[in-house]
């Protein structure tokens, strides 16, 4: 577990740990809320002339960063492994394939995305004028990233932000801050000016700083703390976009393809030992393949390696990342088995160094158990038999959280009609999280999980500006029909106009 604050000298420091060894790996400053401030001026003071340069230029200097970052990608890697505790293949993948094509995606669709609308009126009092909305950012974004994806949701987020011509100031967990450290130091180097991307280190009074000081805050982590979040920014009227958690159902009809399905369901709940928000959290089996897919589940899931990541292929499942965590997982287990669940594989902690928990496999499961009702976020997957497609739907449906679902049918007609009735931001399809890879689409939630506009597409980039609608009026009478004085013969013949346009 991260070790108490310690004083060195007058500044307060914060140690991070490895995970997966317990080793102190290094430091980070718990800043105050003067120094949060600090950076947000530095940051108001540069917005301007980063606004004022331009998509072509911006995107120039995120393609170079993009250069630095493939180039630095071994070492970006090893400090993620190390904070994080996942494995290499979860860093190469799911943290710097995501950013690299991420960087590229939003070099070259940012101005088209912030383009002026040229808006097309209806109403005849604006015939004869041109109406135009323009994008123009906020100013300073905060964004307040969560350790699972130290660098996906920190910097991932920042790229749309940074594109659109807001500067950012990233507060990192205090959990796995380093690789977003070694990012803005690199963006620095490839000559972002200075004040566009600072980080700003600490812990929680650390992240509440800046949403007393930002202009605009994007938040990813938990239910409980994105209220408070959008909360406060609520109180300063500024605009607020959150990706909270989840407890993502997924939905495996008789006529699925049991062992995809089954590959599925191991991949996308263990994945990252579960700490994946769109992770699967909980599966609803229709009874003829029940038997069939658990028996699939149980012998993949034996057969996963875990522990410390090594290189490439060393293993498959790496640490917890968040030492209270292991507390959660174990209480979610203790209380579905104390209520008649049955462990098939797994449900404990690993021995040894490190924080690890064994990958499990719940049957018996039921919606009086916690595992079922309140995210895990754990290397969990409890299944649960179920009579046909009404039940599933309605159980799957039965949660306060909506990021994302799953259903596995070989009627494809059929499944769409099932996902239409789910209450998600996302659903897929002989699938999981994959539309998170299609950045033209929007991926938000409903419900607990998330609140603005979300990620990606052109509402992922527009949330971070305002409107402005501007009128012009080049040609047009000196004093028209409208105007002082009233007339009452005038005013008649709109209201005859109304009655031909409308009455009728």
């Amino acid at each position: 577990m991260t070790t108490p604050l310690q004083s060195h000298g007058t500044t307060a420091t914060i140690a991070i740990e490895n995970p997966a060894t317990g080793r102190v790996i290094g430091h980070i400053e718990d800043m105050t809320a003067d120094h949060v401030a600090e950076l947000v001026v530095r940051a108001r003071a540069a917005q301007p002339a980063w606004a004022e340069i331009g998509f072509d230029r911006r995107a120039e200097l995120v393609r170079k960063l993009r250069s630095w970052f493939v180039a630095n990608r071994a070492s970006l890697i090893d400090t993620i492994v190390a904070e994080n505790g996942k494995t290499r293949e979860d860093a190469l993948l799911a943290e710097l394939f995501y950013l690299a094509d991420s960087m590229g995606f939003w070099a070259k669709n940012a101005g088209k995305y912030l383009a002026e609308d040229k808006i097309r009126t209806h109403s005849p009092f604006v015939l004869g004028k041109k109406v135009v909305v323009r994008y123009r950012p906020h100013g300073v974004v905060g964004v307040i990233a969560p350790w699972n994806y130290p660098l996906t949701a920190s910097v991932g987020d920042a790229l749309p932000a940074l594109m659109a011509g807001n500067t950012v100031v990233l507060k990192p967990s205090e959990v796995a801050p380093l690789a977003v450290e070694q990012v803005v130091r690199g963006a620095i180097e490839v000559g972002f000016p200075i004040g566009v991307l600072q980080v700003a280190t600490g812990a929680g009074d650390t992240g509440a700083a800046l949403v007393d000081c930002a202009d605009m805050i994007q938040f990813t982590g938990s239910t409980r703390t994105g209220r408070r979040i959008a909360a406060r920014c609520g109180e300063r009227l500024i605009p607020s976009s959150l990706e909270l958690g989840g407890k993502d159902p997924m939905i495996v009809l008789a006529d699925a393809n049991v062992e995809r399905a089954a590959n599925v369901a191991v991949e996308w709940s263990i994945r990252n030992a579960g700490q994946i928000c769109m992770g699967i959290e909980r599966v609803y089996v229709e009874a003829p393949v029940y038997d069939e897919f658990v028996s699939k589940v149980t012998e993949k899931v034996s057969r996963l390696r875990i522990g410390a990541p090594g290189d490439f292929g060393s293993t498959d499942v790496g640490a917890i990342t968040f030492a209270p965590q292991l507390d959660i997982i174990e209480s979610h287990i203790g209380d579905a088995t104390a209520k008649g669940a049955r462990v098939l594989v797994g449900g404990k902690r690993e021995p040894g160094a490190g924080r690890f928990f064994q990958p499990t496999v719940l049957v018996d499961v039921n919606h009086t158990m916690k595992v079922m009702q309140e995210e895990t976020f754990g290397p969990i997957l409890p299944i649960m038999k179920v009579r046909d497609d009404e039940e599933a739907v309605r159980l799957a449906n039965d949660t306060p959280y909506g990021l994302g679902s799953t259903i596995f049918s070989r009627n494809i007609a059929q499944a769409h009609r099932l996902a239409r009735r789910m209450v998600a931001g996302n659903t897929w399809i002989n699938d999981a999280i994959m539309s998170f890879l299609a950045q033209e689409a929007p991926f938000a939630g409903a419900g607990q999980s998330g609140f603005g506009s979300g990620r990606h597409g052109k509402d992922g980039i527009r949330k971070y500006c305002d409107t402005q609608t501007i009128l012009t009026t080049r040609f047009a009478l000196t004093r028209e029909p409208t105007m002082f004085p009233n007339n009452a013969r005038r005013s008649r013949r709109f209201d005859r106009l109304m009655m031909m346009l409308w009455g009728r």
